[in-house]
């Protein structure tokens, strides 16, 4: 059973005395249902489950009064003896949530009630709106939390690697000074292998069960085209194809030297107007996530951050990897990171960074000078290097040596290194990205 970081989050939420309604939101198949019905195994005496998916016909609970009492004495009439209310007791699991409208709108009523805990689950597609919107969004009544595929700590975890083991990376990164060599060794060898498994619970599952590479790569493409389906189900009859034409153009997007997304590569002539709306929707389907330019590398960052120019990564690296050619897998393996001009350096960290919580920035001026990550740590504005091998860090040196100009003076260089420090740059193992987590 995998462990996931979503389990102390309910936790927490379970010892609050006021709780409300949850929902927890995500891409398909990240692992939401799961991890709900494991947490209330282990704290609740009774479930009361409803997938509104499976059974369509559970939404019809919702469609009268949406009193409690009135929606219990529907649901116990479907369920029977499987449906069992105890004030403080049972756990209400509304899965797939964004496939009832009106029970979405229910959480408001289960919150002022208070006598069940409700947890919903649902597609980021259908918790932002797509498909059919509920009468009223319950603001104030329900607390949203963002779900991920695993990310690199918990791909770890899965992989027999304890925390007294990371606390040892960690401590390296905190004291500066290099991670033992057998430790690196290993280390370097599992974000290999990250990068070709990525995240989704079934994929990492197969691995660890197996280590059998063909049928990591099948799940990854079923999913893959499970997303098309979704595609086909959710989006504007007239988009359609659009938006499988902007999501069949990430690996080549990617590809390019000047990684920047460009409409006209999507379909060639082509200009946001026509595809803007379905690259909007990809992103809220959880697929993908945009890193944006900065005018200017300064705090806050989001305040410097050009709507208009921005690259876009796949959300899981697995998902990505399983989009190129076969064999790109193997490749990954032997160590050979350097394919499509270093985005699958680039898109492994960015599917690090997007998972601990992070929004994504670059910074690419028409001087030449580009930047492959910014980000906020230990409260400052902090440039992020992705290299292959040794790298050149002319742009970084550039801008750190005009602070007064750039407001810059730390660095950052991720790569096939051991811990080390030149300077106002701090040269880092790629592995540790996922140690990047301060912000203050």
């Amino acid at each position: 059973m995998l462990k996931r970081k979503i389990e102390e989050r309910l936790v927490a939420w379970k010892k609050l005395p006021d709780r409300i309604p949850l929902i927890i939101k995500g891409c398909r198949q990240c692992g939401k249902t799961f991890s709900v019905l494991e947490f209330a195994r282990k704290n609740y005496k009774h479930i009361v489950y409803l997938n509104f998916f499976e059974n369509p016909n559970y939404v019809s609970a919702f469609k009268g009064s949406l009193a409690v009492d009135d929606i219990i004495m529907y649901i116990s009439a479907m369920l029977g003896e499987n449906a069992i209310f105890k004030e403080r007791e049972t756990v209400l699991i509304l899965d797939e949530i964004q496939d009832c409208p009106e029970a979405r709108t229910a959480l408001k009523f289960f919150h002022l009630d208070g006598r069940f805990d409700v947890i919903g689950t649902g597609s980021l597609l259908g918790v932002k709106g797509y498909g059919r919107e509920p009468m009223s969004v319950p603001v104030g009544s329900e607390r949203v939390i963002d779900m991920y595929p695993l990310d690199f700590e918990e791909f770890l975890w899965a992989n027999g690697i304890s925390q007294s083991i990371i606390d040892i990376i960690k401590s390296a990164l905190d004291t500066e000074t290099p991670v033992p060599e057998p430790l690196h060794n290993r280390f370097k060898q599992l974000l290999l292998q990250y990068a070709v498994v990525g995240g989704m619970p079934r994929a990492v599952q197969i691995f660890v069960d197996k280590k059998q590479m063909s049928e990591v790569l099948q799940v990854q493409r079923d999913i893959v085209r499970s997303y098309e389906d979704d595609m086909i189900k959710y989006a504007e009859k007239k988009e359609k194809s659009l938006v499988r034409e902007c999501f069949e153009s990430i690996p080549r997007q990617l590809a390019k030297e000047n990684k920047k997304f460009q409409y006209s590569v999507v379909s060639k002539g082509s200009a946001a107007i026509r595809y803007a709306g379905c690259l909007q929707w990809i992103e809220d389907a959880g697929i993908i996530i945009r890193c944006h330019n900065l005018s200017i590398t300064q705090l806050p960052l989001d305040g410097n951050a050009e709507e208009e120019t921005f690259k876009v990564y796949m959300s899981d690296m697995g998902l990505f990897v399983s989009m190129l050619e076969d064999g790109t897998q193997y490749d990954i393996l032997q160590g050979n990171l350097f394919g499509y001009k270093g985005a699958i350096f680039e898109n492994l960290v960015a599917d690090i960074f997007s998972k601990m919580g992070r929004k994504l920035y670059y910074f690419r001026k028409d001087s030449g000078l580009e930047i492959d990550f910014v980000i906020r740590y230990k409260g400052e504005c902090t440039l992020v290097e992705v290299k292959a091998k040794s790298g050149n860090t002319k742009s970084t040196k550039t801008i750190l040596s005009h602070p007064e100009k750039y407001h810059v003076n730390d660095a950052i260089k991720l790569g096939d290194y051991n811990v080390g420090r030149k300077g106002q740059i701090l040269t880092l193992p790629l592995y540790m990205a996922f140690l990047l987590r301060s912000t203050i």
